[in-house]
């Protein structure tokens, strides 16, 4: 039995040691899946921490029956729960030390153009508040009004772009991201004609008939194992 499955079954029967063994050596892919989450108003840490939990459950949840690695399966696991976090948590939160050190900015800013009727340079405002000029930017832009997913931020021709096209276009990035650390691991698990067959269709773009005149096949031959490969990598998600 492989090394991870043999510890599965340990933690399984309640070995702790087992279970952080499995954690530990698994720190990585989470951090991994974590960072594709960054800009979401949360710091990687706190991803990072959503993800181990992830990442226990699915040692809680993994079936020693699966015809899959521990780590394909924890890949869409772990990201499923920085997800839930990320829905149920609503609108950014801002801290409170955050929140105050934005007032005394606005406030002092607000003190120095009465005054002089110029405006602070941030060297000013940092100095007179004894508050380094990296928690200042922090600050201010934490508290930055929340932008309407529907705004418009590009118009041309009559043909609008809003907010949302944004969003959603770097949610796809992200996703095709972890879509391709699963992939890069199912095909671990393929055999080497099975693996020049995916390389070639999917990553190099050929066709099945170009594909065939390559492994000395027919094109109906290729478009069969095709199938059975599709099939196979489908079967171990």
């Amino acid at each position: 039995m492989d090394r991870t499955l043999e510890l599965i079954k340990f933690a399984k029967e309640g070995d702790q040691d087992a279970k952080e063994q499995i954690v530990t050596s698994n720190l990585g892919l989470v951090w991994a899946v974590a960072r594709r989450f960054l800009g979401r108003g949360h710091d990687l840490e706190d991803l990072y921490q959503i993800g181990c939990i992830g990442l226990m459950k699915c040692i809680d949840k993994f079936d020693l029956s699966y015809d899959v690695k521990f780590s394909t399966y924890a890949v869409p696991m772990i990201s499923g729960e920085i997800k839930r976090f990320l829905r149920d948590d609503g609108i950014v939160k801002v801290s409170r030390t955050l929140k105050e050190t934005a007032y005394k900015v606005k406030k002092m800013r607000e003190e120095i153009v009465n005054r002089t009727g110029v405006e602070p340079k941030l060297e000013e405002i940092s100095s007179l508040l004894q508050i380094d000029m990296e928690e200042i930017v922090a600050s201010l832009e934490a508290n930055v009004e929340v932008e309407s997913i529907h705004k418009t931020i590009y118009e041309n021709d009559g043909n609008a772009i809003y907010l949302i096209d944004k969003i959603v276009s770097e949610e796809d990035e992200k996703e095709e991201v972890i879509n391709h650390m699963l992939i890069e691991e199912l095909m671990r698990d393929l055999n080497d004609e099975e693996r020049q067959l995916i390389q070639m269709r999917y990553y190099e773009n050929k066709t099945q008939t170009e594909i065939a005149n390559v492994i000395g096949v027919s094109q109906v031959q290729v478009s069969r194992m095709e199938k059975r490969i599709l099939l196979k990598m489908r079967q171990q998600i």
